[in-house]
């Protein structure tokens, strides 16, 4: 087995948490018809995906922080995109 190292194994894990957080940016672009933001979102969403596969296709063990960095990125960006207004439950809150 290969060495880890342990900045790649970060920027991995960090490139994926921001990829998958731009992707969930750009879908929710998509879904309001929002043209340009969704195309500057696709932008980015493909520059940073690009440092994890070249990253991880040297060594097959980065797979793995890829897929935490990836459930860090949705899981807070969706947390992120369903934050209650002001005033307002959160999502699933029983009515008052």
């Amino acid at each position: 087995m290969a060495e880890i190292n342990a900045l790649t194994a970060l920027g991995v894990t960090l490139a994926t948490a921001l990829t998958d957080a731009v992707y969930v940016m750009f879908t929710s672009a998509v879904v309001a018809r929002r043209r340009l933001p969704a195309a500057n979102w696709s932008a980015i969403w493909y520059t940073l995906s690009s440092f994890a596969v070249i990253s991880y296709t040297e060594n097959w063990i980065y797979v793995g922080f890829a897929a935490v960095g990836s459930w860090i990125g949705a899981y807070a960006s969706m947390t992120f995109l369903h934050r209650p207004s002001q005033g307002q439950a959160p999502i699933g809150a029983a009515p008052e």
